[in-house]
C-alpha cells in the first residue's frame, strides 16, 4: 500500500509517493491554472507508471491520499471569487468596511492619500434584518423571519452565488443565525451558504464577519474544483475519501471543508514546516527556520523547540483571516520571480511571476521576461540538460535574451547581470528571515536553515552565508518539500468558545460545559469518519489577556494537557496554574509581566487529533568519506564574481556518508544543491543534505 500527497503549486504540482519501505519516489507536472485538478490527475499518471501500472491499480493500492492546494488563497488575491451577499444584524452592515479603522494595508500609513479599503462585499449587496443576541446569549429582540427570507430573495435577485450570515453575538448564542441560513438555503436553492457561527464561533464581530466573507467568496471556487476533483478521481479508480490539508497544520475530509473553505486558505504551504519538524528531528534539531522557494513564491516559518507556531492574526491580501493558521511568513520570491529595473534606475525581483504559463524565458514557452531561474542557468547553477531530470531542455539563448533587458539598462555584462539578481533575490529572501527570527527577538545563529522548494537548494546556502546561519539543512525530496510535510501531519480539527470573564471571577462549571460540547462535537465528527473515540486525543488551551489589552496570548490550560478523549474537569489548581504560566508567557513574548493586574479569560480552544500513523524513511546505502566517485561531469559556474571550474555530483549515486567541499554541485532529479566556496558538504543516512559554514577569521 502506498501513502500519497499532492502539493499544487503556482507553478508545478508535486506529487510524493511514500512505499511501505519508506521508499520515496517524487514527480512533478507543470500546474494547470484553468483546471488545477488536470495537472493533479496528471501527476498522478506519472507515479502510476514509474510504477508500471495502470492508474487504476495504482489508486487502488493507495491506502492515504492528501491534496494540498493554494487555489483558496490564489481566488482571494486575484479577487475572482463569487459574488457574495451578506446578511447581518440592523445597524452592522458596515462591519467589514469600517474594520478597525485600518488604512489600506499595502500603503504607507503615513500616506493621507491612501485609496479606501475596497470590501469583497459592496454596501449594496449588505442587508440588514431585525434581530439582537446580547454577548450572555440572551435573546433581546426575536429574528424577523420574514424580513431575513426578503432579504435572502433580494440577494439572489441580484445575482448572488454565495451568502454569508453573520449576527452580531452569534458565538454566544448561534439560533438566530441558524434559522437565517436555513431559510437563506431555501431561498437559494442549495446554493453557497455559510454562517459565521461555524466558521469562526469567537467574539469580536469585526474578524469573525470578515472571515466568514472571505470564506463564502472563496466557496464556489473551491467547491467546483473539489468536486470535479473527487468526480475524476472516483472515475480513475480511487475508492477512499480524498484528505485535505489545512492552514491549521491538520488535515480533513472533502466534506468538511467544502463549507468551510476559508480553512484551505494557506493549504500548501501550511505542510513545509511539518516537513521541516520531522527533518530537524531525524537530525537531533528543534530550532529550525523553514523555508520554501518554489517558483512563485517564498514562505518563511521559526520552529523552536520543535513546536510549530500557529496564529489567529493573518491577513491575507487586505482580508482579515482570523482562523488558527500555521504562522508562515509569505513573500513574492521565486524561480519564476521577474526581475525589472524600476523608475529610480535600480534591480528588482519580484513579486510577479512568470508562472507555470508561460513560465522563464528559458523554458522556452513564450516567456520574454527575466526571472530568477534564468538568471541561476546563466551562472551555472541549474543545468540546461537535466533540468526535471532532462524532461525541460533549457535553453540558454533565450535566458541571455531576457536578461539583457535589465544588463543594458544597469550597464552591465548579461554574467553580472544574472550575478545581480541572484544576489538582490538572496538579498530580499534573507530580509524576509529576519522578519520572523530578528525582529521577534531571536538570533538566526542559534538556528538550522531547512531549505525545500525546487529553487530552495539552490538559494539555500548563500541565504544562510548573508545571515551567518551556521547549518543548512536540504533534504533530497526538498523539490517536493510541502508534499512530504503532509505525511507527518495529523488528521483533526480546531474548535473555539468566546467566554469572556476575569480570572478571578470565572465559572469553572462553565468551562467545562463549553470543553464538553467541543469534545462531544469533536468526537461525533470523528466517529462519522469512521475514527474511534479513543484514539481521538484533545490538547486545551485559553486566549488570556491583561485587563484593557488588545491583543491576548494563547496558554495552554495546566494540568489538561493532551489526553485521550479528555474529560478531565478543570478545577481551581488548574486554574492557578494557568494564570501563572500566562504571566510567564507574557514575560517571554513582551520581556515584563504584571501580577498585579487581572487577568482575563477571552476564548477557549480545543485541538482534536487523531495521530497520524508512524512512518519511516528508507535508510540509503552507507559509502565512504569520499563522494569523489560521484562526480559526473564538471561546469563553468559564477562564484564570488568569479566563474570557476566546478564538480558536479549526480545526487542519486551519493551515498550516506560522503562529505566534500565547495565549490560544487549536486544534481537531484528534481533541484539542484548549489554548495558554495565557504561551505561544507555531508550526505546523512536519510539522503539529506548537510551544508556546514567553514567560519572564517571575522566571523
Amino acid at each position: 500500500m502506498y501513502r500519497v500527497s499532492v502539493d499544487v503549486g503556482g507553478t508545478f504540482t508535486d506529487c510524493l509517493v511514500l512505499g511501505e519501505e519508506g521508499e520515496l519516489r517524487q514527480f512533478k507536472s507543470p500546474t494547470t491554472p484553468q483546471d488545477p485538478s488536470l495537472g493533479f490527475l496528471a501527476c498522478l499518471e506519472r507515479a502510476a507508471k514509474d510504477f508500471r501500472r495502470p492508474l487504476a491499480a495504482f489508486l487502488a493500492d493507495v491506502d492515504l491520499l492528501i491534496h494540498g492546494t493554494t487555489l483558496a488563497t490564489n481566488t482571494l488575491i486575484n479577487e475572482n471569487g463569487a459574488k457574495t451577499g451578506l446578511i447581518t444584524t440592523k445597524g452592522f452592515q458596515d462591519v467589514i468596511e469600517i474594520r478597525r479603522g485600518y488604512k489600506n494595508i499595502r500603503a504607507s500609513m503615513y500616506n493621507v492619500f491612501v485609496p479606501p479599503y475596497k470590501p469583497l462585499v459592496p454596501r449594496r449587496h449588505r442587508l440588514e434584518v431585525e434581530e439582537r443576541v446580547l454577548d450572555s446569549g440572551e435573546v433581546l429582540t426575536p429574528l424577523n423571519q420574514d424580513e431575513a427570507r426578503a432579504t435572502a430573495a433580494k440577494l439572489k435577485e441580484a445575482g448572488m452565488e454565495s451568502l454569508a450570515v453573520c449576527f452580531l453575538h452569534s458565538y454566544a448564542n448561534p439560533q438566530h443565525e441558524q434559522r437565517a441560513a436555513e431559510i437563506a438555503r431555501e431561498v437559494f436553492n442549495g446554493g453557497y451558504v455559510t454562517a459565521s457561527h461555524d466558521i469562526l464561533p469567537v467574539w469580536r464581530e469585526f474578524e469573525r464577519f470578515s472571515t466568514t466573507v472571505v470564506s463564502a467568496y472563496v466557496g464556489p471556487v473551491v467547491e467546483r474544483y473539489l468536486k470535479a476533483l473527487v468526480k475524476r478521481l472516483e472515475e480513475s479508480g480511487f475508492k477512499k475519501n480524498l484528505l485535505l490539508m489545512l492552514s491549521s497544520g491538520l488535515v480533513e475530509t472533502v466534506a468538511h471543508c467544502v463549507p468551510r473553505a476559508v480553512l484551505l486558505i494557506g493549504s500548501g504551504p501550511a505542510a513545509a514546516p511539518a516537513g521541516a519538524a520531522y527533518i530537524g528531528e531525524s537530525t537531533g534539531r528543534r530550532s529550525l527556520i523553514s523555508i520554501d522557494m518554489g517558483g512563485t513564491s517564498l514562505d518563511v516559518c521559526l520552529i523552536r523547540d520543535g513546536e510549530i507556531p500557529t496564529t489567529t492574526e493573518s491577513w491575507v491580501g487586505e482580508e482579515r483571516v482570523a482562523i488558527k493558521m500555521v504562522d508562515i511568513h509569505s513573500a513574492g520570491a521565486g524561480g519564476g520571480s521577474i526581475a525589472w529595473v524600476d523608475s529610480l534606475g535600480l534591480l528588482r525581483v519580484g513579486p510577479h511571476s512568470a508562472g507555470a504559463e508561460p513560465g522563464p524565458a528559458c523554458y522556452g514557452r513564450g516567456g520574454k521576461e527575466p526571472t530568477v531561474t534564468d538568471a541561476d542557468l546563466l551562472l551555472g547553477y541549474v543545468p540546461a540538460d537535466f533540468f526535471l531530470g532532462g524532461e525541460i531542455e533549457l535553453a540558454r539563448d533565450k535566458a541571455e535574451e531576457a536578461v539583457k533587458k535589465v544588463a543594458q539598462p544597469l550597464g552591465m555584462t548579461v554574467a553580472q547581470a544574472a550575478q545581480a539578481i541572484f544576489t538582490t533575490v538572496n538579498s530580499f529572501m534573507a530580509d524576509q528571515i529576519t522578519e520572523v527570527s530578528t525582529k521577534r527577538g531571536n538570533d538566526v545563529r542559534d538556528f538550522a536553515l531547512v531549505v525545500g522548494g525546487g529553487a530552495g537548494p539552490v538559494h539555500g546556502a548563500a541565504i544562510a552565508e548573508l545571515l551567518s546561519i551556521p547549518v543548512v539543512l536540504i533534504p533530497s525530496v526538498a523539490a517536493a518539500y510541502s508534499a512530504f510535510g503532509m505525511f507527518a501531519m495529523d488528521v483533526g480539527r480546531n474548535y473555539a468558545r468566546s467566554y469572556i470573564c476575569g480570572a478571578k471571577n470565572i465559572d469553572i462549571e462553565k468551562v467545562n460545559r463549553l470543553y464538553g460540547e467541543m469534545e462531544a462535537e469533536a468526537v461525533a465528527g470523528f466517529r462519522a469518519n469512521g475514527i474511534a473515540p479513543e484514539q481521538v486525543v484533545f490538547r486545551r488551551s485559553a486566549e488570556m489577556r491583561y485587563g484593557g489589552q488588545f491583543h491576548e496570548v494563547e496558554v495552554e490550560l495546566m494540568g489538561s494537557a493532551s489526553s485521550p478523549q479528555g474529560g478531565a474537569a478543570f478545577t481551581a489548581q488548574q486554574l492557578e496554574a494557568t494564570v501563572n504560566e500566562f504571566h510567564r508567557q507574557h514575560e517571554k513574548l513582551y520581556t515584563f509581566r504584571m501580577p498585579w493586574k487581572a487577568a482575563e479569560f477571552l476564548t477557549f480552544r480545543l485541538r482534536a487529533t487523531a495521530p497520524r500513523a508512524p512512518f519511516h524513511l528508507r535508510q540509503i546505502e552507507e559509502g565512504g568519506p569520499d563522494g569523489a566517485s560521484a562526480i559526473k561531469r564538471r561546469r563553468r559556474c559564477w562564484f564570488d564574481g568569479q566563474e570557476v571550474d566546478t564538480p558536479v555530483y549526480d545526487g542519486a549515486r551519493l551515498l550516506a556518508g560522503a562529505r566534500f567541499s565547495g565549490p560544487a554541485i549536486i544534481e537531484e532529479t528534481t533541484t539542484t544543491v548549489v554548495v558554495p566556496a565557504r561551505f561544507d558538504c555531508a550526505v546523512d543516512q536519510w539522503k539529506n543534505y548537510l551544508l556546514t559554514r567553514v567560519e572564517k577569521g571575522n566571523d
